[in-house]
């Protein structure tokens, strides 16, 4: 197999969907690998050292993709990328993508060129985790809290609060709505900065292995600023009139998030306050929400300052990098050795869970939820009726 990586073009994305390591493994197993030019300059890694762990160096991006039978990315391909995309049809894509929270002419163009598309974010392992998804889901709960705790700054409109601890002052309000990954690890972030922090949701089970796994983790002196909590309307409602920063973390996989913060629970916060949407690749958890960059990463509503950066990532791109390609490589080398069909009808004899990261695969969507979140429902066919 000739697999390919691209430099990212989304702004200030500077991870890199293969590391030399990366490179080596694959070229180890007797593929050939294919890396643009400057590819991997954001995350630190050379030309020199690509070439080194055996990659071909390329230059043009339509010549890469024509050459390559997999590309691998980090995010979803930009519309300025659709026309390499046709260029790359009947082959085998696989990154983020979040298609239910981008563009539907991604989708659009991913069905029409019948290309195999494998979401990162929807490949599931045999416990039914979510593994591609879980590190950049780290990297963004940490992010969520710093982005946060910079933006409180009163030079940035803030409401003029640190979220450390301050002798002779109370402590800052933290709100995290979702308890996975992303919630889990912003609240345990901003709890061992000494803020109070109340972590909402609505499974019982998540909520009560969180309070164990916190307490454990936070200690008897942090741990007392961390509370998860079963939202009942009310105590919802207190905990964001009084929190200075709002993290919403709130997943359903591979379908847009649903809104569970409405206009009038986000006019209740103090002036001043912020708001980190994590969930805004795919559309969103909070009213207001819209996507922003990391060149102009916040806007305001009702006094508050939102944040909905989609690939924070991106900006500690080296640690991010080596993350993410530590969870995707052994994937990749699967896909890679018998190709994405064989795998696909591996996967359906028996569990099923990497199928469930198919997107789009012979000129239909795979998976229900984006096709009904996109309108695309005449699109949508199962993978078992298309794995032949």
């Amino acid at each position: 197999m000739i697999i390919a990586t691209l430099k990212e073009i989304k702004d200030n994305e500077n991870r890199v969907g293969l590391t030399p390591y990366g490179v080596k493994e694959l070229v180890d197993e007797g593929h050939e690998v294919i890396v643009q030019e400057t590819a991997g300059i954001g995350s630190g890694f050379s030309d020199s050292e690509y070439t080194a762990a055996g990659a071909k160096m390329m230059r043009n991006p339509e010549d890469i993709v024509k050459a390559a039978d997999i590309l691998v990315k980090v995010k979803e391909p930009l519309p300025s990328e659709y026309n390499l995309l046709e260029q790359f049809a009947g082959k085998t894509l696989f990154t983020y993508l979040h298609l239910s929270g981008v563009d539907k002419r991604l989708t659009k163009v991913l069905v029409n060129n019948n290309i195999t598309a494998i979401a990162y974010e929807t490949v599931q392992d045999e416990k039914g985790q979510l593994p591609l998804l879980a590190p950049m889901s780290e990297v963004a709960g940490v992010l969520a809290v710093q982005y946060g705790a910079e933006y409180l700054q009163k030079k940035y409109g803030g409401r003029g609060v640190t979220l450390g601890t301050i002798t002779g002052t109370g402590s800052a309000r933290v709100v995290v709505v979702g308890g996975g990954h992303v919630g889990a690890t912003a609240a345990r972030t901003a709890a061992g900065m000494g803020a109070r922090v109340k972590l909402f949701d609505i499974n019982p089970a998540r909520v009560a292995a969180l309070n164990t796994e916190m307490q454990e983790f936070l200690g008897p002196n942090l741990g007392k600023n961390f509370e998860a909590i079963v939202p009942d309307g009310t105590n919802f409602d207190e905990a964001l009139s009084e929190c200075n920063l709002l993290v919403g973390a709130v997943l359903v996989a591979g379908a847009k998030a649903p809104v569970v913060v409405s206009e009038e629970q986000v006019k209740s916060m103090k002036e001043g306050s912020v708001i980190v949407d994590v969930s805004i690749d795919q559309g969103g958890c909070i009213w207001g929400s819209k996507c922003t960059s990391h060149s102009e990463p916040t806007y305001e509503i009702y006094g508050k300052i939102f944040c909905c950066v989609p690939n924070m990532p991106g900006q500690v791109s080296r640690q991010s990098t080596m993350a993410l390609t530590n969870a995707t490589i052994p994937y990749l080398k699967m896909i890679a050795k018998d190709g994405a069909e064989a795998l696909l009808k591996s996967s359906l004899s028996g569990d099923g869970r990497f199928a469930r990261g198919l997107n789009a695969y012979k000129g239909h969507i795979t998976y229900e939820s984006v096709a009904k979140d996109l309108g695309m429902e005449d699109k949508y066919k199962s993978v078992s009726e298309l794995v032949g």
